[in-house]
């Protein structure tokens, strides 16, 4: 069973309506404790991408970190800021991608082309070895007002599934299984041959009333249990029954037009009932303006704006979305 809360400004009773693309559903299941979120990203996705037309490896990793702030951060139930940030020393050096409430995403890749080149050449073009090693950290910004809270999560080989997983666990103390889908794909109706990208994401949690049953073994080398094995404190059996059933999802119904993310929680969950809310809709969309890039400017020394001018002019292009700005240097005298 499906059943969702319906509003008057959404639809009429009994009316069930499907969130589509670009459009974070929040969902629980009472009888296993689970609650979560299920995103299809689409035309929001290819507008980012296409606008900086990256090569398919590093615009399906891009994808992919989208795909998983998108998930968290719009959990956030306050005004601010979602920001997720690699820094490693794989052909891929840097990944930005932040979520400003109530709905506004933006990112940006930067890489290496030699490298990738080496990498494509070589077969290796998964994510872990487009990132290597380094750190991803987790910031929450609620404001100038409000001090930041940030997590580091090493990247060590991992997945960007499992860097969730771990922050989580690290973080939160909070058992969370996360899958992501990402690919290019000609969709119905479309003419020949134009692929659009699309990303899917999945993200469960753990949380029954009784603290007790959420409790999770510690991280090796943490500061729980003596031996930190696990042992004393098992995992629960509705907790594993939720992977068990997550872990029957295949990466294309993540991304499947056709499927769509209230299907797919009814095929995953519809013999324990499962339970959908009014969704959160997300966007492209840039904090950048002219103003904010000037009053960066006016910070500049008298050299530093001398050496910022090119042809009589300074010009800025933003890395998120592209839109170049354009100031005379006599403003900044």
């Amino acid at each position: 069973m499906v059943s969702r809360p319906v509003s008057a400004d959404r639809k009429e009773l009994g009316e069930f309506g499907f969130a589509g693309d670009d459009n974070v559903v929040p969902f629980d299941v009472e009888p296993l404790d689970v609650r979560g979120r299920a995103v299809q990203l689409g035309p929001m996705l290819d507008q980012i991408l296409g606008r900086h037309t990256y090569p398919e490896p590093v615009a399906c990793l891009l994808a992919e970190m989208i795909t998983m702030t998108v998930l968290l951060g719009s959990a956030l139930k306050f005004e601010g800021k979602f920001i997720v940030q690699t820094r490693s020393d794989g052909p891929v050096d840097m990944l930005v991608a932040d979520f400003s409430t109530p709905s506004a995403v933006r990112a940006y890749a930067r890489f290496d082309e030699a490298r990738l080149a080496e990498a494509v050449a070589a077969g290796k073009t998964k994510p872990e070895d487009l990132l290597g090693a380094g750190v991803l950290a987790l910031t929450v910004d609620q404001g100038a007002h409000m001090q930041r809270y940030q997590g580091i999560v090493q990247l060590d080989g991992s997945t960007l599934e499992d860097v969730a997983r771990t922050y989580f666990r690290q973080s939160e103390q909070i058992p969370t299984e996360v899958r992501l889908g990402v690919a290019k794909m000609v969709l119905p109706g479309e003419q020949a041959g134009r692929e659009h990208w699309r990303a899917g994401g999945l993200m469960l949690q753990f949380l029954p009333n009784s603290p007790e049953r959420m409790r999770m073994a510690d991280l090796p080398g943490g500061d729980g249990d003596e031996e930190n094995d696990g042992s004393s404190h098992p995992e629960d059996d509705a907790w594993q029954e939720a992977l068990a059933l997550l872990s029957t999802v295949e990466p294309t119904e993540l991304i499947d037009p056709t499927v769509g993310a209230e299907r797919l929680l009814y095929r995953l969950f519809h013999e324990h009932g499962v339970r959908v809310y009014a969704g959160v809709d997300v966007r492209d969309e840039c904090s950048c303006s002219r103003e904010k890039i000037k009053t960066i400017l006016d910070g500049f020394t008298a050299e530093e704006i001398a050496d910022s001018v090119e042809d009589g002019k300074i010009r800025i292009t933003c890395e998120f979305c592209s839109t170049e700005y354009e100031f005379d240097p006599s403003d900044f005298s």
